[in-house]
């Protein structure tokens, strides 16, 4: 009785192995074949194969899980008038432009809008959008959220869109529709408090990288606007390249830090100081961080700035994501006093008054009285003082916006009150010095796509010897477009002045021994 209960027990866990076998080389094929799938099948195919199982599952009943959908419309408004826009359905729309491929999906809209690249050349801009009964997935956090384009219900805000601000047409022209989003019940949370922000926050980077950037000019409290098409990037301006990249980690750390500054309870902006001789791409540099940040420029006249409340309202008036500039702030301001009384005028009608006797290198260009300004103080009209601009720039009204920058620039740091120049106001200051090599490489590079020249090595010792600004070398470089031609005619630009340089201090010594023998001539003979 014995041995048949041993074979037999031997059968059973021969039979369970043999099972465990098969099972297992199963589930590895499955793998093997999922894998391949996902390889050679292409996305159209393979989203019809989920579509047929999802609808036998249905029909079947097999697999049947709770769903959630949430509809977004264009307006709030059942009847779509006299509602406000519905700020996410504004912003599914882009970042669903976004993520569409046309490469795989059946069916697609597309438009194309005007625009301009930042050379400021005409080009097109491409929109996608989903068609009324066209669905794509997303997956966010391992769950998939599905989105589908529907056309609204009969009464449910099917009414023309309305065009959007200078004249772009929208995503999905003017008609309209309806998206709707649907996921598993159980990631209800996930997609209400993680998944819609993130949306958001998707959308409004898409509309920052491609919006078109604007350059504001002021006139009394007024910004008046106007496109900006600088093509200065980091990429091509001439200066050192370690100090550039410490720029762009400064710059980025700050525009990844909104939490940051909320935690610690300051002022979401920053401020950054421009120094050096004329000429050395100050200027450059701050239309480089725009269209590095995609941020809008502020450009502050202070001449045209009558009273320190028209700074307040100048400040109202810009927009977040902006940078403010005052271009040679020492210019505007002498800064010897915080007393409305005591603070000499800043420049007026593009000359300032004061100590300095008027001096100013800079051509504000042509100004105009239109008669916006406010009706000036008959007592102290025309003047900003040194608190009027420590308020602008860091006071309690410098926190009625955020991700601002603020910069200014100037040929004379020494010049400044210190209390300008302070952390919390100007947080990094940066020098703008001569033409070294590494920033004359750049600059040859940008102008004849060289890397390398037999005249290199003599230009690099020239450039050790003497010191010259990136706009004059830049000069030197715009008069020829034959690479050797203006190569050579920068050396001996190069030489003249290191030959000036030379007899300098040749020229002082013989003054002074002809100075001497004059005197010793004087003197009475004895």
């Amino acid at each position: 009785m014995e041995p048949m209960e041993a074979a037999v027990g031997g059968k059973a866990v021969d039979a369970y192995r043999k099972a465990l076998a098969t099972a297992a080389s199963a589930a590895a094929y499955a793998v093997m074949a999922r894998s391949m799938a996902r390889e050679l099948l292409p996305e159209e195919l393979r989203a019809a194969a989920r579509w047929a199982a999802s609808a036998l599952g249905a029909r079947v009943g097999w697999g049947q899980r709770d769903r959630r959908t949430l509809v977004v419309r264009s307006q709030p408004s059942s009847t779509g008038a006299g509602g406000e826009d519905n700020l996410l359905f504004e912003a599914a729309r882009t970042y669903l432009a976004s993520r569409l491929d046309p490469r795989a999906m059946r069916r697609l809209g597309v438009t194309l809008a005007r625009a301009r690249d930042d050379a400021g050349r005409a080009s097109w801009r491409r929109l996608l959008f989903l068609e009324p009964g066209g669905s794509t997935f997303d997956d966010f956090e391992g769950v998939r959220f599905t989105w589908t384009c529907v056309e609204p219900t009969s009464g449910g805000g099917g009414t023309k869109k309305k065009a959007k601000k200078g004249g772009e047409p929208s995503a999905g022209g003017d008609r309209d529709f309806v998206l709707e989003l649907s996921f598993d019940a159980q990631h209800t949370d996930v997609a209400m408090d993680r998944y819609v922000p993130f949306v958001m926050d998707a959308a409004e980077e898409v509309q920052q990288r491609e919006r078109a950037l604007k350059i504001c000019m002021n006139e009394g409290r007024i910004w008046y606007r106007m496109s900006h098409h600088h093509p200065a990037t980091f990429d091509t301006l001439a200066m050192d390249p370690a100090l550039k990249r410490s720029i762009v980690a400064d710059l980025d750390l700050f525009k990844s830090r909104r939490d940051h500054y909320r935690r610690v309870g300051k002022a979401w902006k920053r401020g950054y100081l421009l120094y050096g001789p004329p000429g050395t791409g100050k200027s450059s540099l701050v239309a480089a961080m725009a269209n590095h940040l995609r941020y809008n420029l502020f450009d502050l006249d202070l001449s045209h700035v009558q009273l320190n409340t028209s700074l307040q309202w100048l400040l109202l008036g810009m927009s977040d994501k902006s940078i403010l500039v005052i271009e040679d702030i020492d210019c505007c301001c002498d800064a010897m006093s915080r007393t409305d009384d005591k603070a000499p005028p800043v420049r007026t009608g593009g000359r300032t008054t004061g100590d300095d006797g008027g001096h100013d290198d800079i051509d504000d260009g042509p100004t105009s009285d239109s008669g916006t300004a406010p009706p000036p103080n008959k007592s102290n009209s025309n003047q900003v003082t040194l608190s009027g601009l420590l308020n602008f720039i860091d006071g309690l009204w410098s926190t009625s916006g955020e991700e601002r920058i603020i910069v200014f620039t100037t040929n004379y740091k020494d010049r400044l009150d210190p209390a300008l120049l302070r952390p919390g106001r100007m947080d990094m200051h940066i020098y703008m010095g001569y033409c070294g090599w590494e920033a004359f490489k750049t600059l040859a590079h940008n102008y004849f796509l060289v890397d390398d020249h037999p005249l290199f090595p003599e230009i690099q010792e020239l450039l050790s010897q003497v010191e010259v600004t990136p706009a004059a070398v830049t000069e030197m470089l715009l008069r020829s477009n034959d690479a050797d031609v203006a190569l050579r005619g920068l050396m001996e630009f190069l030489e003249e002045k290191n030959k000036k340089k030379q007899a300098m201090p040749t020229e002082g010594k013989q003054s002074e021994e002809e100075a001497g023998k004059d005197a010793a001539s004087r003197e009475p003979s004895k």
